[in-house]
């Protein structure tokens, strides 16, 4: 599994207008080719009498799978440069779809490729990019006099605290970033003596919206 990759978590869409051809690009997070060929479709039918709707999309993790369509415009024109924006973001899972209205002057082969790029880049604009992360839940039960250390610990590796829980003793889970467990662990045992039991959970990914941590089941 990768450790860190860039998603669009919230799509959006943008618009602008060249040569009083009109741009709209709208933007959908999605997680398989199936779905972003339905979102194509699916802007192809809203804006049914628009000149073209061009799109693009990567897939994968690795951005294992990347594909454009100049949907009518010249070869390479629209798709192409659709998609060397989205992989020039460093984004993954996620779908694009340009649609043209046009103004009825000719932009040229320079001009196409400009407008689709500013385009996307504004769509991009009014969406909602986020890092996921992937990371491994901790438990740690610990005593009352132990928890003021892993708390600091914590704060000091920038770790975060999904829940706490106050009983006899301290249960604490916490979401440890992969590359950091190990001398997260160590620094725990350390500061606890050994007494903190401490249990691996599931490796999962999350990020931060608005200071709020989202976890990606």
């Amino acid at each position: 599994m990768v450790e860190d990759y860039k998603i669009v978590y919230e799509g959006g869409s943008g618009e602008i207008v060249e040569k009083k051809s009109r741009f709209i690009a709208t933007v959908l997070p999605v997680t398989t080719e199936e779905e972003a060929q339905f979102f194509i479709e699916k802007m192809k039918k809203k804006y049914w009498d628009a000149r073209h709707n061009c799109s693009a999309y990567v897939i994968g993790e690795r951005q294992e799978i990347c594909r454009c369509s100049d949907d009518g415009e010249p070869s390479q024109t629209a798709g192409k440069p659709m998609l060397e924006v989205l992989l020039g973001e460093e984004l993954h899972n996620v779908v694009v779809v340009v649609t043209r209205y046009f103004g009825g002057t000719l932009l040229g082969t320079g001009g196409l490729v400009r407008a689709y790029s500013k385009a996307v880049k504004a769509g991009l604009e009014e969406s909602v990019i986020v890092n996921k992360h992937l990371g491994k839940k901790i438990h740690i039960n610990t005593d009352y006099n132990s928890i003021g250390k892993i708390q600091y610990i914590a704060a000091q590796m920038e770790i975060s605290f999904i829940d706490t829980q106050y009983t006899d003793s301290v249960d604490a889970y916490l979401m440890v970033p992969i590359a950091q467990v190990d001398g997260f662990v160590k620094k725990i045992i350390e500061a606890t003596s050994g007494k903190a039991e401490i249990e691996y959970l599931e490796e999962i990914y999350y990020t931060f919206d608005t200071g709020e941590m989202i976890l990606f089941e």
